[in-house]
């Protein structure tokens, strides 16, 4: 299978694809979220991406650009991005976020609802495709 680093627009690119593919089993989310990320120290491009998450459809939409209206925007490194959005690493993100590599700014209780909820079997299918799309 053919991999791509997290968040070129390659990856983003082949990201729409499974999303596309699983979206018939979507559920409704039990919480929704928009999204907004600053991800910093990417590997391409200037070195700073904008991109966002909404799960309003059911699956996690990871997409570039950001939303005009965002609930929350979320500012942090390549590494942890990667870490929570690919490998569902909490720890990571709690880590980073102690050490300050993580800048939340917006509704943060509605960002810790989203990630108590357990992910739909739809969701799992799609985070496990993400995994096998995505450069170690």
């Amino acid at each position: 299978m053919t991999t791509y680093a997290f968040l070129s627009p390659e990856w983003i690119a082949a990201a729409r694809e499974l999303r596309a593919t699983h979206q018939s089993e979507a559920s409704p989310p039990g919480t929704a979220i928009r999204m907004n990320l600053t991800v910093e120290g990417v590997p391409f491009d200037d070195g700073t991406l904008d991109a966002h998450v909404d799960t309003t459809g059911g699956l996690v939409e990871i997409d570039l650009g950001h939303l005009e209206a965002a609930e929350v925007k979320v500012t942090l490194d390549y590494d942890t991005a990667r870490a929570v959005l690919v490998d569902n690493n909490a720890e990571a993100a709690m880590g980073a976020f102690m050490a300050g590599r993580v800048r939340i700014e917006g509704d943060m209780t509605k960002l810790l609802a989203y990630q108590s909820m357990p992910p739909t079997g739809a969701q799992l299918e799609v985070a496990t495709a993400l995994r096998a799309i995505t450069e170690e």
